[in-house]
């Protein structure tokens, strides 16, 4: 982390950890460094994409990052993914869908119906919600689109990322 900080070309750096693992290992990095550097704890990627929404270029490091914890504060986050082993409680199988609202499992089964689980609780009081597929997620995104509670305006975009088949936002 230290390391990425020092090769980035600039005296003031705002870093988005965008996990609740990396958030410890970046204050530290910021701590280290002799440039000025702010940590936003951001705790997941779609925390972090709303974050990076906020940045002003032509503003410093820290009013940049008072703008970031602003914006991340009103997010909700959810994600859906591929179970990576059986669950020790008997709730799912390796290779079926969980689901996440923060950092609690919600929902749990086949892809389709996990999807629409953890959609519904975030679009829950919600006027919006981003939606990034995966690179292997396994519903399409023009049938995603039509789940949509009513009221709530869904943003479906290919991401391509591994190992997560959705990573939501809501706000």
């Amino acid at each position: 982390m230290l390391a990425g900080v020092h090769a980035a070309p600039a005296e003031e750096i705002v870093v988005l950890p965008n996990s609740p693992n990396v958030v410890m290992s970046a204050e530290r990095a910021a701590e280290l460094s002799d440039k000025r550097v702010v940590v936003v704890p951001t705790r997941s990627q779609q925390a972090g994409l709303v974050a990076a929404v906020a940045l002003e270029p032509g503003q410093d490091a820290a009013a940049n990052a008072a703008a970031m914890g602003a914006a991340i504060e009103h997010v909700r986050t959810g994600a859906v993914a591929p179970a990576a082993r059986d669950d020790g409680g008997g709730r799912f199988r390796a290779g079926e869908a969980v689901g996440f609202v923060g950092d609690e499992i919600v929902a749990w089964g086949a892809p389709e119906p996990t999807l629409e689980a953890v959609l519904a609780r975030l679009a829950d009081g919600s006027e919006l919600v981003t939606l990034i597929a995966g690179a292997e997620a396994p519903v399409a995104l023009e049938q995603v689109a039509g789940m949509a509670p009513d009221g709530v305006e869904l943003e479906c975009s290919d991401g391509g990322q591994p190992h997560w088949w959705w990573l939501l936002s809501a706000e």
